[in-house]
C-alpha cells in the first residue's frame, strides 16, 4: 500500500483503487516505492497534468488504461537470461523431467515471451518438446498478444544469441528464428508450443499438476502477504516432485521450507517435498 498523506500520495492511492474497482486489477498491495514509480511512469507517458486527471480517463476509456497497463507490470526480459540458471535447468531438471509421459510448465508473468520461447528452444534440444506443453500467462493482455506474436527486433539477436551460447545451446539462436525488415520472428513450430492467455497472480486461480512453474523477477514487486499468496498458489500448482524457478534476487520465505525444498540454492531452483 502506498503510505502518506500528501496529495500525490492520496491521489495515487486513488488511482489504484479505481484500477481495481473499474477493471479488477489489484495493483494497491504491489511494493509500494516500485509502483510509485510506475504510476509516475504512466502519467508521463499519458501526457496529462496530475494522477487526479490519470485517474478520470482510465475511469473513463478502458482503451487508455489498455495503454497504460504494460507501465505498470514488468515488461523486460531476454531470451535465456542469466545463462548459468539455464545450464544448471539443462544438466539437472532436464534429466527429471524425462521419467514424466507429459511435462507441463508454466511461464507466470511472461511479457513478451522470452523466457517460454527459451523453454521451448531448449526442450526441443532435449528431445522432449513433443511431449510437453508450455503455458504462458501475464496480467497484460497486450503483452500475452506480443508475446504471442513472437516478433523481436533484430537489435536483440546478438544478446540472446550469446545467453544462449553460454547457456549450452547446440546449435545457433537464429536456427530457431526468421529474420526480416529489422525483426526476427520465432519459428512456427516453436510457437505452437506455448499456449498464452491473460492470468492476473494476485486474484486469478492456480494451474494444475504442473512439472515446472517459472516465476523470475515478478514477485519482488509485491507486498509481502501477496507474494506469500501468490507462492501458496504456485505450490498447489505444482505436482509433488515439481520445481519452482524464482528470480536471481527473489528468496523463498522460511514459512515455505516444509512445501518447497531447496534443490539449486544458488539458482534459485527448488523443488515440492513429498507430502508428509
Amino acid at each position: 500500500m502506498i503510505e502518506g498523506t500528501d496529495p500525490e500520495a492520496i491521489e495515487q492511492r486513488l488511482v489504484l483503487e479505481a484500477i481495481h474497482q473499474r477493471y479488477g486489477y489489484d495493483f494497491r498491495r504491489y511494493q509500494p516505492d516500485s509502483m510509485r514509480r510506475r504510476l509516475q511512469a504512466c502519467l508521463a507517458r499519458s501526457g496529462l497534468a496530475h494522477f487526479g486527471e490519470l485517474q478520470h480517463r482510465l475511469l473513463e476509456s478502458p482503451e487508455f488504461f489498455a495503454s497504460l497497463l504494460d507501465a505498470l507490470t514488468v515488461q523486460v526480459s531476454e531470451m535465456f537470461r542469466d545463462p548459468a540458471f539455464y545450464r544448471v535447468f539443462r544438466d539437472r531438471v532436464v534429466p527429471l523431467l524425462r521419467t514424466y509421459p507429459e511435462i507441463r510448465i508454466w511461464h507466470a508473468g511472461c511479457a513478451s515471451g522470452e523466457e517460454p520461447y527459451t523453454s521451448a528452444i531448449l526442450l526441443a534440444e532435449e528431445q522432449l518438446l513433443d511431449r510437453a506443453q508450455i503455458y504462458a500467462t501475464d496480467v497484460s493482455a497486450r503483452a500475452v498478444e506480443r508475446a504471442r506474436e513472437g516478433v523481436f527486433p533484430a537489435s536483440q539477436t546478438e544478446l540472446f544469441s550469446e545467453n544462449y551460447r553460454l547457456a549450452g545451446g547446440q546449435r545457433r539462436f537464429m536456427d530457431y528464428c526468421s529474420a526480416a525488415y529489422g525483426k526476427f520472428t520465432i519459428g512456427e513450430s516453436l510457437r505452437q508450443s506455448v499456449v498464452f492467455f491473460q492470468h492476473d497472480l494476485v486474484s486469478d486461480y492456480a494451474l494444475g499438476e504442473m512439472q515446472v512453474v517459472f516465476c523470475r523477477n515478478v514477485l519482488i514487486c509485491f507486498a509481502n502477504d501477496v507474494r506469500a499468496r501468490v507462492l501458496t498458489m504456485f505450490g498447489e500448482s505444482l505436482c509433488r516432485g515439481g520445481f519452482l524457478c524464482l528470480g536471481a534476487n527473489e528468496s523463498l520465505p522460511p514459512a515455505f521450507a516444509h512445501e518447497l525444498a531447496e534443490f539449486s540454492a544458488s539458482d534459485r531452483i527448488f523443488q515440492k517435498r513429498a507430502p508428509a
